[in-house]
């Protein structure tokens, strides 16, 4: 896998635990999130099939999929960080 193949699953990951920070400041609460993420991250994954050249997935569902991993890897860093304060 070249560089930007990886720099576009990491990206997918930033942008979800984005999208999931802006979720907590609205009134959808938190239950949403990992919904959120894991959706927009499937939707991402696709997209990066068709715009990223070197991305790590040959068809659609394997994109998806790993979109999806990537968008709820997100959610897992933010409940991983949170657990570590405790």
């Amino acid at each position: 896998m070249e560089f930007m193949g990886m720099a576009g699953v990491a990206s997918i990951s930033i942008i979800a635990w984005l999208a999931g920070e802006a979720v907590k400041l609205s009134p959808l609460g938190n239950k949403w999130i990992p919904l959120l993420c894991g959706a927009l991250g499937g939707a991402l994954g696709v997209a990066g099939k068709y715009l990223i050249p070197e991305f790590p997935a040959a068809d659609l569902m394997s994109a998806a999929a790993v979109g999806i991993v990537s968008g709820l890897a997100a959610t897992g860093a933010d409940q991983l960080s949170k657990q570590l304060e405790k």
